[in-house]
């Protein structure tokens, strides 16, 4: 009996190196390079906005919801892409046709939402992205969320499309400001934050209805969460802009100025634990994950007071 019991023992130790070892196999030796191997650098975006059908017909390794998780590898990165939108058909379609091929030569294991704000209300982008991070982190245990504008064009598949240790301002050079930043405290456009970085940070504002401001919010959040953020080399974080004119729905804010004088006593309630939407449509097509909100002008936000 204590020979059996030996044997079982051995054959059980064996067993659970064998499984580790498989296990080990799966999660380190045959997970994605660090340096992925099909990266071109320099690329020259596709500007053509091509049908959604042909969109669908060219991408057809695409999962519903736009997701993708790369053959042959396992993962490093498990990525949400969040595009708040408004009437933006064509910049959509560029847009689309650019970051699959981009992202997918990345070897990231990705999704994109695009979220839309419903009509009449005035547009409040910051509270799309909100939506869209707690949209997609219903769906998948995703790690990072880059914020994407629809009308940024990246210029360079080096920029990669993670999230370090520091939150990212990734869009740092653009060809509207001539491929220079913009301003020192520029914030916008393209930004990744991982998980914690929302949670410490409350997330967006929702205090933004209109144009400007809510992403140099966004940084003082950064700062007064004592965080620091990262920009890539502007020769690498280049971005081709879709000219427009403004959203006649999406007017400057004349309170912006009022409101960001408040961050510091208001990103505590003001953010991702104050977020209110009705969520009317959520649809999971072929290039992206269609989400369609509600939402309202609370009478406690102080450009209502």
């Amino acid at each position: 009996m204590v020979k059996y019991k030996g044997i079982l023992l051995v054959g059980m130790f064996l067993a659970f190196m064998t499984s580790s070892y498989i296990w080990l196999g799966q999660t380190v030796q045959n997970r994605c390079p660090l340096i992925p191997q099909n990266l071109l650098g320099a690329i020259s975006p596709r500007m053509k906005a091509l049908s959604f059908e042909e969109l669908e017909r060219q991408h057809t390794e695409l999962n519903l919801g736009g997701r993708f998780t790369p053959l042959g590898c396992i993962a490093r990165h498990r990525v949400a892409i969040i595009v708040p939108y408004r009437d933006r058909e064509s910049h959509l379609k560029v847009l689309l046709n650019n970051l699959h091929p981009m992202l997918q030569r990345q070897q990231l294991d990705y999704g994109i939402y695009v979220v839309e704000q419903a009509l009449p209300v005035t547009f409040n982008k910051a509270t799309m992205m909100n939506v869209g991070y707690t949209e997609a982190l219903k769906d998948f245990d995703f790690q990072c969320v880059i914020f994407h504008d629809v009308d940024l064009i990246p210029e360079n598949d080096n920029n990669l499309y993670t999230c370090p240790v520091n939150p990212r301002h990734m869009a740092v050079a653009t060809d509207k400001h001539n491929y220079k930043l913009f301003y020192n405290g520029a914030f916008g456009g393209v930004l990744a934050l991982t998980k914690e970085h929302m949670n410490k940070v409350n997330g967006f504002s929702n205090r933004y209805f209109g144009w400007g401001l809510e992403d140099d919010d966004m940084l003082k959040r950064v700062r007064y969460s004592g965080l620091t953020f990262s920009r890539p080399p502007a020769e690498v974080a280049r971005y081709r802009s879709i000219l427009h004119k403004r959203d006649e729905t999406n007017p400057v804010n004349k309170d912006r100025v009022k409101i960001i004088k408040q961050v510091a006593k208001g990103m505590k309630t003001d953010g991702l634990n104050s977020l209110s939407y009705e969520l009317l449509k959520k649809e999971y097509r072929k290039l992206y994950t269609w989400i369609y909100v509600k939402i309202n002008r609370r009478s406690d936000f102080p450009e209502n007071t």
